[in-house]
């Protein structure tokens, strides 16, 4: 099987291997993994989850991993399980899993830090067909991409996830239960998409969000007035009953919902003679909105 070979971990990489068998089966086990379900994984290490997630009777496992010198210990797996494995080896982070096959209904996966919020952006877009996320991340940047509307870590990814379904922390991982340890605590997140699937691609609401958030001294609707002039921000803060000195932290989902579908149907219909110039000057206009 090749587990007795001697493994450099590398840093770069964020290379911190869970080695805790209690906390892999709760992983395991929350993972709820049916007959008919695909499991995309990203960062299978040594292999050790990956086994778990066959033996729990997936039809199909995709496995995503950087580091080739991990191929000892994943060979077995190639061999004995080339019906429903499926071992890609490259940087998740530059590779295209819309077009996976079979696709995965669930992901699995243990985050190297310095990606968190990046990677998770990616399976949004890209992984549509996927309604529940299970991920080993930094427990604070859990914390901070979980924060609730009005608080000071509000941030786009969090509304994101509000406005699909919901996500939260299950339980904390400590330092010493992997190898090497991490110098922060982890925690298993749990994300369930279940509404808007394709909100994360919205370039709409990227944009709002974008730069709603950008500057986060300054209120939501000099933001998006600022960047996005084609729709009438005021008009529809006010429609909407939002706080006009709201900053983007502040915003519901459901209130960054209302501003995109009413901004959606001003943009839909082309503007009127001699209003794209007045847009122009509308954005060197702004100072009602500090």
């Amino acid at each position: 099987m090749g587990t007795e070979r001697v493994f450099r971990h590398k840093k770069s990489l964020g290379q911190n291997f869970l080695a805790d068998e209690r906390v892999l089966e709760k992983i395991a086990e929350r993972a709820a993994i049916r007959p008919s379900d695909v499991i995309l994984e990203i960062g299978p290490g040594k292999g050790v989850l990956t086994r778990k997630l066959l033996t729990s009777g997936c039809s199909f496992l995709h496995s995503v991993e950087i580091d080739r010198d991990l191929g000892p210990f994943l060979e077995d797996l190639e061999n004995g399980e080339k019906n429903r494995f499926w071992l890609h080896w490259g940087d998740a982070m530059e590779m295209n899993f819309t077009g996976l096959s079979p696709a995965p209904s669930k992901v699995v996966a243990n985050i190297p830090y310095h990606i968190t919020t990046h990677l998770i952006w990616k399976l949004l877009e890209t992984v549509p067909s996927a309604d529940y996320l299970l991920l080993m991340v930094q427990k604070e940047a859990a914390a901070r991409i979980g924060a609730p509307a009005g608080t000071k870590d509000r941030g786009p990814l969090g509304a994101t996830l509000e406005a699909m379904g919901s996500a939260k922390i299950l339980f904390t991982v400590p330092a010493g239960a992997f190898r090497p340890a991490p110098a922060v605590d982890s925690c298993l997140f749990e994300i369930h998409l279940v509404k808007r699937r394709g909100l994360a691609r919205n370039s709409l609401w990227r944009d709002m969000l974008k730069y709603g958030f950008g500057r986060r001294r300054k209120k939501a609707l000099g933001n998006l007035a600022a960047s996005l002039p084609r729709a009438p921000w005021r008009e529809l803060f006010v429609k909407n009953q939002i706080d006009e000195n709201s900053r983007a932290e502040a915003l519901s989902s459901d209130e960054w919902l209302a501003l995109m579908e009413g901004a959606e149907k001003s943009m839909a219909s082309p503007p009127e003679p001699g209003e794209e110039a007045t847009e122009k000057l509308k954005v060197q206009s702004i100072q009602p909105y500090p």
